[in-house]
């Protein structure tokens, strides 16, 4: 009884002297989660929240006259050129050169384009030849008055010596005056002739086709082989110009305003002009004139605007809102609304109006106020990074939230570190 009990006891014990081989299968396990958590520290380490960048703009005034003015009335309108004219020729004619191109500079008595002028130059010829005819003339008449006037002196003569009668000296007398008034009316046709030469010379040069004016050339509106007359015959078929030239040291802007605020407006008043093409470009300008016409159709008077300074990227035509100011205040006002524009309506930063988020800390309004100190506003701390900054110490401090080990205690970290970097920044916006 007690071998069985032996026996079976034996039989439960562990054979400690042969163990099963290992198959490595608990390394690759091993490797597998040491892999697995690298990986994941990595993709945390790339997708960790960044810091957040708060960026401010100062707001500068664009004048003297802006800086210490307020805008009285605003009105909207287009630039327009004084001097601008579409270059034509002064008759019909068959162009057969044109010297033009947009946005080409031209100066004064250029030539643009040239006509056929094959029939002008034959016509001038004509006039020419007659001219020289009518020469002929005088120079024969001339002569004939040069013979008559001598018969007249030896008739004289003959007269007085009874030799010959009184009817013979009113002949030649009356020759003489007759080849006189000829040579009169020769030399007047020669005159003519002459004027007639000058016009058919002009006629010539008129198909030439030149600047009136220094400009620059906005449009070409004929090309060679197409018929150009001043007036508009034809149709479709025949130009009324070859180019459009435009003065542009002659801009200035024209702006319609509701006639119930034209007493807002006086000569000489200051403008800042924006262009619809560059809104962030203020441009001083000046009143010239209010026009004394009203439109009966719109309510509107006309304003005309002179630019203080010209610049080559405003374009004829192009859409402009203007600002009149009232006239300029003290100059510590000036300096105030400086102070006040450059940290927006009541707040730290240039950003008006706006909100900062600093990340792991409440929402920053950018027009309150927070009274902290080294900060030059009165009231509430709650708004500002006064509240942000004690936070902040506090969480430094040991048994705080954020201090522990781990990845919860490492995110802590990583937001606190931010919002330290984002508190920074504001506080150089104070400054």
């Amino acid at each position: 009884m007690a071998s069985d009990l032996q026996e079976k006891l034996n039989a439960l014990k562990i054979d400690r002297g042969q163990e099963p081989p290992s198959s490595g299968l608990g390394l690759k396990i091993g490797l597998g989660v040491i892999v697995v958590l690298l990986v994941a520290m990595a993709a945390w380490f790339m997708l960790r929240p960044r810091a957040v960048l708060v960026r401010t703009t100062t707001v500068e005034a664009a004048t003297a006259a802006s800086a210490g003015a307020s805008s009285v009335l605003n009105a909207s309108g287009y630039v327009t050129a004084r001097r601008q004219a579409t270059v034509s020729s002064k008759f019909t004619g068959k162009v057969i050169e044109v010297l033009v191109e947009e946005g080409m500079k031209v100066e004064k008595d250029q030539i643009l384009a040239r006509l056929d002028a094959s029939q002008a130059r034959q016509a001038l010829a004509l006039s020419e030849a007659q001219l020289e005819a009518a020469r002929l003339l005088i120079d024969e008449t001339d002569a004939r008055l040069h013979e008559a006037s001598i018969r007249k002196a030896r008739v004289r003569d003959l007269v007085a010596g009874g030799v010959s009668s009184k009817a013979d000296w009113d002949a030649v007398e009356a020759e003489v005056n007759v080849l006189e008034a000829q040579l009169a009316t020769q030399r007047q046709r020669v005159n003519t002739a002459e004027r007639e030469v000058d016009i058919q010379r002009q006629y010539v040069d008129d198909t030439v086709i030149r600047a009136p004016f220094a400009g620059v050339a906005i449009s070409k509106n004929a090309q060679p082989g197409e018929i150009i007359s001043p007036m508009s015959a034809g149709g479709g078929f025949t130009r009324t110009g070859i180019s459009t030239i435009v003065d542009m040291t002659s801009l200035e802007i024209e702006v319609d305003v509701n006639e119930a605020y034209i007493q807002r407006v006086e000569p000489g008043q200051k403008v800042l002009a924006t262009l619809d093409a560059y809104r962030d470009w203020a441009i001083p300008a000046t009143v010239i004139t209010t026009i004394p016409a009203a439109d009966r159709q719109k309510a509107t008077v006309t304003v005309r605007i002179a630019f203080d300074t010209l610049d080559p990227r405003i374009l004829p035509d192009m859409g402009i809102k203007v600002a009149f100011l009232a006239d300029a205040v003290a100059p510590a006002d000036s300096a105030a609304a400086r102070a006040r524009r450059s940290r927006g309506p009541r707040g730290h930063s240039g950003l008006a109006g706006g909100s900062i988020r600093l990340r792991g800390g409440p929402r920053q309004q950018a027009g309150a106020s927070c009274g902290y100190r080294g900060c030059g506003n009165r009231g509430p701390r709650r708004s500002c990074g006064g509240i942000e900054r004690r936070r902040a110490r506090r969480a430094r401090r040991p048994g705080r939230a954020g201090g522990g080990r781990g990845r919860r205690g490492t995110q802590a970290r990583v937001r606190r570190e931010q919002t330290m970097e984002a508190l920074v920044q504001v506080r150089n916006v104070h400054k």
